[in-house]
């Protein structure tokens, strides 16, 4: 089983590329976590969506820890070149998590996404697993998502993007929509503020993607048109746009080509998106290995 980690972001909030910033007292990345519980979850496969040029250190560091552990690793690149688009020469950043996945190429297997940058813990590696173990399209594919708690989720240093999502009763996700500068106020309300400048508030038990979701093949095949459109439909400001894989799945339900299991999870979410997160993180970790939940050394010497 397979599982894919984008990790081609440029960390432009957290001030560089945090993908391979120690954040531990032991010098481990947040990947180094991933990895090792998704190992202990039963996926036999990583691969990493990197910048070509960041190759060399990848493998230096995170392919070099986990090569360890015995799983296969494979890499796929993320390029700002696209064929037939001309790219601003002012844009500095990838085309959204879409692109990322779409840089896979072909899939024979269910795998799994998520980002490199977050801390997904062990309950949701295995959740994610038993479904993609389990999971064959039908008259529809069908795919999941692992759903957390949104108050569970959010910076103390700033505002986060979370994609917002509606849960039917039949546990399928209805609904789910971007909101990119949520925050919590200093009454405990929770708002999201839109790029018109309106505000809304969120419920704190609502339900976000934290971009980890579980896939059959066929969503490669659907997912190239809607970017290709996408493109075409911003051919006039190419500078700053990107497409994200919550905007993606929704358009794929709404669409009927698949349906979306959303898979609430008991793990413990955290991430980095400031550079002031980096110490609550390392408390965190320190505190996960206290109570033996983590060995000191994850890959061994």
């Amino acid at each position: 089983m397979t599982l894919v980690v984008m990790a081609a972001g440029m960390g432009s909030r957290f001030g560089g590329l945090k993908q391979l910033t120690p954040l531990t007292d032991d010098m481990e990345f947040i990947i180094d976590f991933t990895v090792y519980d998704a190992v202990r979850a039963g996926f036999d496969k990583i691969i990493f969506i990197i910048k070509e040029e960041n190759l060399a250190l990848f493998e230096e560091t995170i392919g070099a820890r986990v090569r360890k552990s015995g799983v296969e690793i494979g890499y796929a690149f993320q390029k700002q070149e696209i064929e037939g688009v001309e790219t601003p020469a002012e844009r500095k950043k990838p085309w959204g998590t879409t692109h990322a996945v779409l840089s896979l190429g072909k899939m024979e297997e269910n795998f799994g996404v998520l980002n490199a940058d977050d801390f997904y813990g062990f309950d949701t590696m295995k959740r994610l697993h038993d479904f993609l173990a389990s999971t064959r399209d039908g008259e529809k594919s069908h795919y999941c998502m692992i759903g957390y708690g949104l108050e569970n989720t959010l910076s103390e240093h700033g505002t986060v993007s979370r994609g917002v999502c509606r849960v039917g009763s039949n546990g399928m996700l209805d609904f789910i929509e971007e909101n990119k500068k949520i925050e919590r106020l200093d009454d405990g309300r929770i708002i999201n503020t839109f790029p018109d400048g309106h505000v809304a508030e969120i419920p704190a038990g609502a339900t976000v993607s934290m971009n980890c979701f579980g896939f059959t093949p066929s969503v490669l095949e659907y997912m190239k048109p809607i970017f290709e459109e996408f493109l075409e439909n911003n051919k006039n400001d190419l500078s700053t746009c990107e497409l994200l894989v919550p905007t993606t799945v929704k358009m794929l339900i709404d669409s009927g080509k698949c349906d979306v299991r959303v898979i609430p999870t008991e793990s413990v979410w955290k991430g980095v998106t400031y550079a002031e997160d980096s110490e609550p993180f390392r408390e965190f970790i320190r505190a996960e290995k206290a109570a033996g939940n983590y060995p000191k050394d994850l890959w061994g010497k």
